[in-house]
């Protein structure tokens, strides 16, 4: 039997519930399918479990993409305190954590319940469980699922991207794309922890769970937050951002005292006499067995009386300089967004409608366009998905 809707959209995320209720709330006949029994779980597991659901601070230069254009109108159409206003609404108590981050006070589920709750005011027909075959257009698109063959005038795609694909993260929006011949920008693993070679991780694997605050630099982009010491390498707040930026290649520089006058404060050190091991001496400014294992690893095991001037501006600025050769990331299981995607150049910046193929619209993670660390991946589901709500 074929079930006939306005707008059918594939993924049930917070992209594509937030875009079904605006277009429900149009007046358009809204089928919200996806192959999970569970909706909106990465909603569920972001933020430690309270999601992490926008950023005050929003502007389009927290984006990467392509286009860093592309982003501006669906940002400046809706806003965070568009989305604020809507969490009160359902009066959902929320904080901000730091740096602009709001979260709720006590469940990510309450985010869920509310888009749930804005698509039944919307009549939006949910369908979960619900796997697709294969999508065609001829003057409508028709999509044969495992719940059988639906069509519709517009159809918009909410799938997300590669990341975390244990809560059932998939390739599918390339692939359509792909099948209507759209342009994909290279995926990649982003907001993740790096991975380092052999001999380095078997030292720094020595000092996992040491975490400092630090500014990593990367690509011409830095950021002050802590960076953490791992089993499988570098992760941390600093270093997840940095890893938007990064390269397959490229370094990562890390600044392990940000706003200390290193050189004088070493200087100060070797004129009171004393006859510590440089390791502690750093000790006194950072997390000792951090100070012992940058000892080790560059070379400045013997006493601090031993330092002549030249080797204190050196150790200096091997403390707001130290680089380090990732060799990769650890990959999608753990990334929290994949970068690049479905080419902005094939979409309208307005409506997310593919230029090629009237009614095929992305929106959110599957499109390349990728936020910062702290919220600003969610803004841009909420505003994409909205952008292309008020039209389909």
């Amino acid at each position: 039997m074929l079930q006939e809707y306005d707008v059918a959209i594939i993924g049930a995320g917070g992209a594509g519930m937030m875009c079904a209720a605006h277009a429900g709330r149009r007046g358009r006949s809204v089928v919200l399918m996806d192959h999970a029994s569970k909706i909106g779980r990465k909603i569920l597991i972001s933020g430690g479990g309270r999601c992490n659901f926008t950023n005050i601070f929003a502007t389009p230069e927290n984006f990467v993409s392509q286009n860093p254009h592309f982003c501006k109108s669906a940002l400046s159409r809706y806003t965070p305190d568009d989305f604020v206003s809507l969490v009160r609404k359902h009066k959902i108590p929320f904080h901000e954590k730091k740096l602009g981050q709001l979260f709720c006070d006590r469940s990510a589920q309450e985010i869920v319940d509310m888009l749930i709750t804005e698509c039944d005011n919307a009549q939006v027909q949910f369908e979960t469980n619900c796997l697709v075959d294969s999508v065609k257009k001829k003057d409508s698109f028709v999509i044969e699922t495992s719940k059988g063959m639906f069509k519709a005038d517009s159809l918009i795609i909410a799938t997300g991207g590669l990341s975390i694909p244990q809560i059932g993260a998939t390739g599918f929006g390339y692939e359509i794309a792909r099948q209507f011949g759209l342009s994909l920008v290279a995926t990649h693993p982003a907001l993740v922890g790096f991975t380092l070679d052999r001999k380095m991780l078997s030292q720094v694997s020595e000092i996992s769970g040491v975490s400092v605050d630090s500014i990593v630099r990367c690509n011409g982009s830095s950021f002050r937050e802590n960076t953490l010491f791992t089993h499988e390498g570098l992760s941390g707040p600093a270093i997840l951002q940095a890893s938007l930026y990064w390269q397959k290649g490229e370094d990562v520089v890390i600044d392990m005292q940000p706003g200390l006058d290193t050189d004088k404060w070493l200087t100060s050190k070797k004129k009171a006499g004393t006859k510590s091991d440089i390791k502690n001496v750093l000790g006194e400014i950072m997390p000792k067995r951090l100070a012992e294992k940058f000892c080790a690893l560059n070379g400045l095991e013997h006493p601090f009386n031993q330092l002549q001037e030249k080797d204190i501006e050196a150790l200096a600025h091997l403390l707001h300089e130290w680089i380090l050769h990732p060799t990769g990331t650890i990959g999608y299981k753990k990334a929290e967004v994949t970068r690049g995607g479905v080419s902005t150049d094939e979409l309208s910046s307005k409506t997310m409608e593919a230029k090629k193929v009237p009614g095929l619209y992305f929106i959110g993670e599957v499109v390349d366009v990728t936020g910062q660390l702290g919220g600003y991946n969610f803004q841009w589901a909420w505003a994409s998905a909205t952008a292309a709500g008020e039209v389909c």
